[in-house]
């Protein structure tokens, strides 16, 4: 194997475009995760991705083989984000743009409205990696939403140091060579992290987990969502939710938190006899769909893609982010007129790709 890579190495140095790829195209996925925890944006991410490997690239000479091809392409990824956080200048919260529809007072406004979603199916190549032995984050909440958000507000180096020990667990040394610090730095830098994030997600300590990806259990609920989000019944919507559930809508900063005031926004979405085809996919491990208002014409357009966050049978939160995250998701910006059958059965909903 160490033949190997070190052939692919020499050829990649001469100028190989496809030793390079051979080198670097096993942990491509896994690095756009690592891009995307860090910066909160699936096409931020993309962007980091493609300069990080151009970086690659170019400065293949400077790999001196002390550390792994993996380590080394962490490191001018991480450097990549760190770069890009530092030199982005601030992006104005978008206003409210529904007609016809008068949003409640928001409980506050948030802190994080740049967020994107993840494509699941995009995570089945990074999940694969073995995790370091330091790692102590399990994969999947690692790239929740909650989690994702919870980062953003954090200073960007704690940010990189955290992900890289907590949820990759490279060592403290690794990480300090990483980012050219010292291991106290790091040590540091990691302590003040996990504080900031405990206070974070003090609220959530006691919740039940969420039912199991595919499970009966996520079905059955997932199924009384479709059903009463695409009839417009606020009170079967309202009974599946958890007395704190929480409501955003990235880039809007409106947040809104507990069962009564998220009842009176839905209720004004699905007023003026407003209706929905929902279409399901799954983004940041979480159920998700695409959301399509039915027009007087038939068309049915894309106003978005609403994410719920389950625990136990009740969804504790649920995102609503823009219609241009849908080709993300290979979803359409529009549907043609209803059919007789509907798009989506409530009693029968499956994760695409699964058998019915």
């Amino acid at each position: 194997m160490e033949l190997v890579r070190a052939n692919l190495i020499s050829r990649a140095r001469a100028r190989d475009g496809e030793a390079f790829r051979a080198l670097t195209e096993p942990h491509r996925r896994e690095l756009q995760v690592h891009c995307y925890r860090m910066l909160g944006s699936f096409q931020d991410a993309e962007d980091a991705l493609q300069d990080s490997l151009l970086a690659a690239w170019r400065g293949l000479e400077g790999f001196d083989g002390r550390a792994s091809i993996r380590t080394w392409l962490y490191r001018i990824a991480t450097n990549r984000c760190l770069d890009a956080l530092r030199s982005a200048s601030r992006r104005p919260a978008k206003e409210w743009d529904i007609p016809g529809v008068e949003p409640p007072e928001p409980t506050r406004l948030g802190e994080v409205v740049w967020l994107e979603p993840y494509p699941e199916a995009l995570l089945e190549g990074a999940f694969h990696v073995p995790l370091g032995p330091e790692a102590r984050y399990e994969q999947t909440e690692s790239i929740s939403l909650a989690f994702v958000t919870a980062l953003q507000v954090l200073p960007p180096r704690q940010v990189a140091v955290l992900v890289l020990r907590d949820v990759l667990g490279f060592h403290a040394n690794e990480v300090a060579d990483m980012l050219d610090t010292t291991v106290e730095s790091v040590k540091s830098a990691l302590k003040r992290a996990r504080a900031a994030l405990q206070r974070r997600q003090s609220t959530v300590a006691g919740r039940e987990p969420p039912p199991a990806a595919d499970s009966s259990a996520e079905e059955a609920i997932v199924a009384k969502f479709v059903s009463a989000y695409e009839s417009a019944d606020i009170d079967a919507l309202v009974a599946l939710l958890t007395d704190d559930v929480f409501t955003s809508m990235p880039p809007l900063p409106l947040e809104y938190e507990g069962r009564d005031v998220v009842a009176r926004f839905c209720a004004g979405i699905f007023r003026a006899g407003r209706t929905f085809d929902l279409v399901p996919t799954r983004a940041n491990g979480q159920p998700a769909f695409g959301a399509y208002l039915r027009a007087p014409t038939g068309i049915r357009h894309g106003t978005g893609l609403v994410v719920i966050t389950l625990t136990g049978d009740r969804i504790c939160a649920m995102t609503r982010f823009e219609n241009s995250v849908l080709p993300s998701f290979g979803l359409p910006r529009s549907l043609p007129a209803l059919r007789a059958v509907p798009l989506v059965s409530p009693c029968s909903w499956r994760r695409p790709g699964t058998r019915g």
